[in-house]
């Protein structure tokens, strides 16, 4: 099996050892890439470096030129990447071709915003002091940028690192997650066609314990970062450094009295295990008033029992496997755990390999891990309250705060959780899964710091310089 090179500053090279990639659902090879060694990742940060400020200056018709071409060749390509990030992430196919659509999408948006990115014009003569002055405000890049992306979005979350990146006029060091490299590759191709200057781009896989090189390198002043708890290590160990850190969380979805029963039922069954669970913003907790918690519980249930789950390859199925058995086993662990405490399974509660089987949970102790923190997984947990206001205290109860979902048709009602719920995003009338990619994204306490979204991320990967005109008759 020929080994995928890796993309060193536009160019395709080869290192001295390989990593073999496994499906999860076969536990076969699905390819081998080639690992860079120490030297040339040297190289491609001194590259990177070395072309901060060519690509700072590049003219934005050069920047949107090279995201269009990205935007239209994945197009071209959308099944071919789609195969590959369901044979390296075991993610179902319908889930990957829907994420080559997003992904196509975030380069579209990133050409736009580059295109519309014109700065601000200030008159200064609103005191007297500033007569005959006038203020330009431009954002212009932090400097390079070091992104790691994890397994469970190999593309998407690829693109929200490059795409605004090369908006912006900053290079990027993309360190894909070690399960799924492939995809991020793939990409890379896609990306060494561009006329983009050498340096601007480059995709290094390597082992997790390999980065910490990359982390600390000041020559990376910013780092994009999307996992786990791991972003407060690299809080802790570079302090000095720009950081966007998107950590995950146990998202809500709130069922109010009014809601569309059905609907929501509907909803949060998918997802809550769409992709395995596993995603940031994938439905963990649902908080459902008193009123309708025992017509909603067994629309719940039929709705999960009658997902398609098994083989990721076929299109009918809707939850594949986890990204391994370790992963499951974590899983059903925890659900072991809360059944301990007095829990009941209402659905599922099963693993076989790395499937883990969809599962409802009632009566679940507030203290549980399924409850506190992230499972990852295909687990919903029901969580009975009184009303509107133990909802909304139940979602902040927690010390997460990404998205949140509440079904309601009430207006005002609306605009309180808007108002009350300590999240990044509230989703109204559907799950907290829903994700428009240009709209800004990130979370709040353990969620971790900063903005994805398109245009949110230009922002974080910039910052602004004045420039004051004097003598100017206005």
């Amino acid at each position: 099996m020929t080994a995928h090179p890796f993309w060193s500053a536009g160019t395709a090279a080869t290192g001295d050892t390989e990593m073999t990639i496994l499906n999860p659902y076969t536990g076969e090879a699905v390819g081998t890439v080639s690992v860079p060694t120490p030297e040339q990742v040297e190289e491609a940060v001194a590259a990177a470096h070395a072309a901060a400020a060519e690509a700072a200056a590049l003219p934005a018709h050069v920047r949107a030129s090279a995201l269009d071409h990205v935007c239209g060749r994945m197009a071209e390509r959308a099944e071919e990447i789609a195969q590959v990030i369901t044979a390296e992430s075991g993610k179902a196919i319908k889930w990957a071709r829907a994420e080559v659509g997003r992904a196509v999408s975030v380069f579209r948006w990133a050409a736009e915003e580059s295109r519309r990115d014109s700065g601000e014009l200030q008159r200064l003569d609103t005191d007297a002091g500033g007569v005959g002055r006038m203020a330009l405000i431009r954002r212009v890049p932090k400097g390079p940028v070091l992104g790691i992306p994890p397994f469970n979005f190999p593309l998407n979350l690829v693109a929200h690192k490059i795409g605004p990146a090369i908006a912006v006029g900053a290079p990027i060091i993309l360190k894909p997650a070690p399960a799924t490299p492939m995809t991020a590759l793939l990409l890379g191709e896609i990306i060494a066609e561009t006329d983009l200057p050498r340096g601007m781009v480059s995709v290094l896989p390597m082992p997790n314990d390999s980065a910490a090189a990359l982390i600390t390198d000041d020559r990376l002043p910013v780092v994009s970062f999307t996992g786990g708890a791991f972003g407060w290590e690299i809080q802790r160990r570079v302090p000095h450094k720009h950081l966007i850190l998107e950590l995950g969380g146990n998202a809500a979805a709130v069922v109010l009295d009014d809601a569309d029963l059905d609907r929501a039922a509907r909803r949060v069954a998918l997802f809550g295990n769409s992709q395995a669970g596993q995603v940031c913003i994938g439905v963990q907790r649902v908080v459902v008033t008193e009123t309708v918690h025992d017509a909603f519980v067994p629309r719940l249930v039929a709705q999960v029992e009658a997902l398609g789950t098994g083989d990721p390859a076929d299109p009918g199925t809707d939850v594949g496997p986890m990204i391994d058995e370790a992963a499951a086993e974590r899983v059903l662990s925890w659900v072991g755990e809360a059944v301990e405490a007095g829990a009941r399974v209402l659905t599922g509660g099963t693993r076989d390999g790395v499937t883990m089987a969809p599962t409802v949970l009632v009566d679940v102790p507030s203290e549980a891990r399924v409850v506190r923190q992230e499972v990852f997984g295909p687990v919903l947990v029901v969580q009975r309250v009184a009303d509107t206001d133990a909802a909304f205290a139940a979602v902040n109860d927690s010390d997460y705060g990404l998205q949140a979902g509440v079904f309601t048709r009430d207006l005002p009602t609306a605009f309180r959780a808007h108002r009350e719920l300590e999240v990044g995003g509230v989703i109204i009338g559907d799950v907290p899964t829903f994700r428009a990619d240009q709209m800004p994204y990130g979370g709040v306490k353990g969620s971790g710091v900063g903005k994805e979204g398109v245009r949110a991320a230009m922002t974080d990967l910039s910052e602004e310089r004045v420039m004051v005109l004097t003598g100017i008759d206005l």
